[in-house]
This record gives structure tokens, sequence and C-alpha cells, in this order.
């Protein structure tokens, strides 16, 4: 092979490294004692948002804005993924006083 070939071929294995996109993460909130942990998270589009439920009783994760309403039935977890940019707070509808923040980046 060639010199200049190969280093053509070098460059080109970097620069495919530097633009394929990152993973998506999943985070994890848990939801125990009528508490929601942790309360603020900050997350990217694409990313999944597994809630997990660890009570007897069950919970909802429900967007003010009405990005999403996601049941949560007793010692059971549920997944979201984040499909827009901003900030987003939810409540539990069964527990008002159950609140937290998604900080969601593009």
């Amino acid at each position: 092979m060639k010199p200049g070939r190969l280093a053509s071929i070098a460059l080109a294995a970097i620069f495919m490294a530097m633009v394929v996109p990152a993973r998506a993460a999943t985070i994890e909130i848990t939801m125990e004692n009528l508490v929601v942990s942790p309360a603020e998270v900050s997350a990217k589009v694409g990313d999944t948002i597994n809630w997990i439920n660890k009570d007897v009783f069950a919970h909802t994760a429900t967007a003010r804005s009405g990005d999403f309403d996601v049941m949560l039935p007793p010692k059971k977890s549920a997944s979201f993924v984040l499909k827009k940019a901003g900030t987003v707070e939810y409540y539990c509808r069964y527990h008002p006083n159950m609140k937290a923040t998604l900080k969601i980046e593009p």
C-alpha cells in the first residue's frame, strides 16, 4: 500500500470517530417514601428517563407542559425517551407534593 493512501485511511478513520454521535443515556429516577430522587436532572434529547417506583402504591410522572404522563404501578418501573429540549417540571397526580424538574439540552 502506498504511504499516501495509508495516511488518507488513517485521517478518514479519525474523522469518522469524531462525527459519530454520542450514545443516548438512560437516567434512573427513584420514587420512594413519597420522594422523587433526584429532584432535578440534566439530560439531553434522545436520553431515556427510567422512573423506578419503590413504593407500595402507584405514582405518575406527569409533565405540567403535557409532554408526558407516565403511569408507575407499585414496585414497577416505566421509561420515556426525551423528545425536545427545555425545562420540564413534573409531579405525581396522586401525590402532588412529589415534584421534580428535567433540564433537557438539545
